[in-house]
């Protein structure tokens, strides 16, 4: 199940590292291309980035056509701003393939998804420089008509908002996302009574994705401002820099509407439009524009709140917004003052990552090259090829230096099992169902061979890794890269977090052992074939001569047991069905659907049926029903009901906990 709510750019989250393309040669290998763009044309010279216009059309022509063809994409969006002006902004491929119309840089308006929330963040900074928003006070004092619960004692400040350090839990199906069409949308102050999300950690302790927490943000801004949160940014930020082709608006107005490309599906070997997406947590990630509209809001950050004649930040805050706010670790990336920090290392890159369910976008700022780069494709999934494509630029024009070699740290084969475990992602749903999702999105660490460490992760493969610095990792392999790995201790100095150097809006925290993602791929895969030897059973009755009589508590005893056995086999078949949807077909994403609320129920049968049936196996015994090797099957299958009984609930699928 994806469930990348706008914005796991960073995000989903999430899906979902970022793509490392090492070395201008594995740059060509990546691509699949050794002619995407000529390799005597494209020399980098020096580490300032490109300096000459059309050397680098040359090689955005290269990469981004290279990139639609390996991934079927139908269009894309580009621009480069450097010190001060848009040096580069061109579209790519189609807005709309039935028409044939192309992709205009300055007309043509993608979905941005998260970028939406820097938005967010500078608003609400103008807000702090006015003197109506004090970004260190408890957000309470802003909501007038609902308030966040005091679950911990130090409460939540716009600072931990802008950080993603809340500690709310992430929840997206049932419409908190997204929904079928405008008239779903809730207003922006019922949506955050309704769908709060628990308060799962306290506030400033580990970054935690969280588009709730940015809605929340857009709505204190509101409060500040006496202005709908839309309104606002129109009239303080867009206006001033001048993009009269972006907007919040779901559907767009009709000025821009015919200017909206198509977000597409690639299928059997078919693009398929989409309709238009609707998000619920609009502030957070529905924002449309063109690429030369965010090439001056680059513009604005760069030159520290300044557009031509116009100021959106002033200096100090527009400097105070792109420092560092909060790092899980020293060794890692942080979170500026709502941008993320992209590379912590020379040069330092800012910037933001957006992703609805079918376009995915890149805004990436090097402050000390005054340089600034936009990329959006509109293809479902066209997210791998987004983050190559600003890897690659970066890879280009700000190479890494060749690595040297680095031996482990001593000691490390006697501490290695200190670090193994699984971790799971702290952007997790903890309170209702979708907490299951966080179990396929654990990474599992273990010790490997030659003082390695191994990460895989499901369907995604492993990597070994080496420790430099006590907690400190990097690639195995002796490549170049901007990877690494650093764990971190609790406050009783066991190893229980693991933070990825460049994912700065995630923490994995160790999870129980009752969540462990071998465990109960262990658990069910038992369960599962107990369930399917109970099909043996009316088989037997099947075959008998004498007639079945099904008063006959032992055949009654079966019944109960063997009935919950199939209806637990339904409800995994159903669960499967349910999170192996397409995300554009997934209607439990858009609402809670009656389907999602018969497999609940369901669950809730079979869990009443497994209770039941232990009563019958204490009678099985000692009235002895059948032979002693029936007697243990029939205990076994009802040791797998309860087994599964436990399952249901410690993933939060008793009880309707939606």
């Amino acid at each position: 199940m994806t469930t990348h709510s706008p914005g796991h750019s960073a995000i989903n989250p999430g899906r979902n590292a970022y793509i490392l393309i090492l070395g201008l040669v594995i740059i060509f290998l990546t691509l699949n291309s050794a002619s995407a763009f000529p390799i005597n044309s494209v020399v980098a010279s020096n580490f300032s980035g490109p300096t000459d216009s059309g050397e680098l059309e040359v090689f955005m022509d290269g990469a981004v056509n290279t990139q639609l063809k390996a991934h079927h994409i139908p269009g894309a969006t580009v621009a480069v701003v450097k010190d001060g002006q848009v040096i580069f902004a061109k579209g790519y491929g189609y807005a709309d393939i039935d028409e044939r119309k192309q992709v205009a840089g300055n007309q043509t308006l993608f979905r941005v998804g998260s970028v939406s929330k820097l938005f967010i963040w500078t608003a609400v900074m103008q807000l702090a420089e006015q003197g109506k928003l004090d970004l260190d006070a408890d957000v309470n004092i802003y909501l007038k008509d609902f308030q966040i619960p005091s679950t911990y004692s130090r409460p939540i400040t716009l600072k931990n908002l802008m950080s993603h350090t809340s500690g709310f839990e992430d929840l997206a199906i049932g419409g908190r996302v997204f929904v079928r069409s405008s008239t779903d949308i809730m207003p922006l102050d019922e949506y955050l009574k309704k769908e709060m999300p628990a308060r799962v950690r306290p506030p400033g302790e580990l970054t935690a994705y969280s588009n709730y927490g940015s809605d929340l943000a857009a709505y204190i801004v509101e409060q500040a401002s006496g202005m709908p949160f839309d309104k606002y940014v129109e009239q303080n930020i867009l206006l001033p820099l001048d993009m009269n082709n972006t907007t919040f608006d779901q559907p767009l107005p009709s000025r821009l509407a015919s200017n909206m490309s198509n977000g597409y599906v690639y299928e059997d070997n078919a693009y398929i439009a989409k309709p238009f997406e609707y998000l619920q947590v609009w502030p957070a990630g529905s924002m449309s524009s063109t690429s030369e509209d965010m090439a001056k809001f680059m513009i604005a950050h760069l030159q520290n709140g300044k557009y031509g004649n116009s100021r959106i930040l002033q200096e100090d805050t527009a400097q105070q917004m792109h420092s560092s706010l909060f790092k899980n670790d020293p060794g890692v990336s942080g979170i500026a003052y709502g941008f993320l920090e992209m590379n912590p290392d020379k040069p330092r890159v800012i910037g933001h990552g957006g992703d609805t369910i079918l376009f995915h976008t890149q805004l990436v700022l090097i402050p000390e090259s005054q340089l600034g780069l936009f990329i959006s494709c509109n293809e479902q999934a066209s997210e791998s090829a987004v983050n190559e494509l600003w890897q690659v630029f970066m890879d280009y024009y700000y190479p890494l230096p060749l690595s040297s070699v680095h031996e482990p740290i001593s000691g490390f084969e006697q501490n290695a099992g200190l670090f193994a475990g699984s971790y799971r992602p702290t952007r997790s749903a903890y309170t209702n169902f979708e907490k299951l999702a966080s179990l396929f999105q654990e990474v599992r660490v273990s010790p490997g061979p030659n003082d390695t460490l191994i990460t895989s992760q499901l369907f995604q493969g492993s990597k070994k890794w080496i420790e430099v610095k006590p907690l400190t990792f990097i690639p195995a392999d002796g490549l170049p890269s901007r990877d690494g790995l650093v764990f971190g201790k609790d406050s009783e100095g066991h190893i229980n977090y693991l933070f990825m150097k460049l994912n700065p809006t995630t923490a994995y925290e160790k999870v129980p052992w009752h969540d462990d993602i071998n465990i109960n791929l262990s658990l069910l895969g038992g369960c599962i074939l107990l369930f399917l030897s109970t099909l043996i059973w009316p088989m037997r009755l099947i075959t008998k001569r004498s007639p079945w009589k099904p008063k006959k508590p032992a055949t009654i005893a079966r019944l109960f047991a063997g009935g919950a056995s199939m209806i637990n086999f339904l409800f995994l078949v159903g669960l499967i069905s349910l999170f192996l949807a397409k995300p554009e077909d997934a209607e439990f994403l858009y609402s809670i659907t009656t389907f999602l609320i018969v497999l609940l129920a369901i669950a809730l049968i079979a869990a009443i049926l497994a209770l039941s049936s232990v009563a019958f196996a204490v009678l099985a015994w000692k009235n002895s029903y059948w032979d002693l090797s029936a007697r243990i099957h029939y205990s076994l299958v009802v040791l797998a009901l309860l087994a599964f009984v436990w399952w249901l609930n410690n993933w939060n699928f008793l009880g309707f906990k939606l």
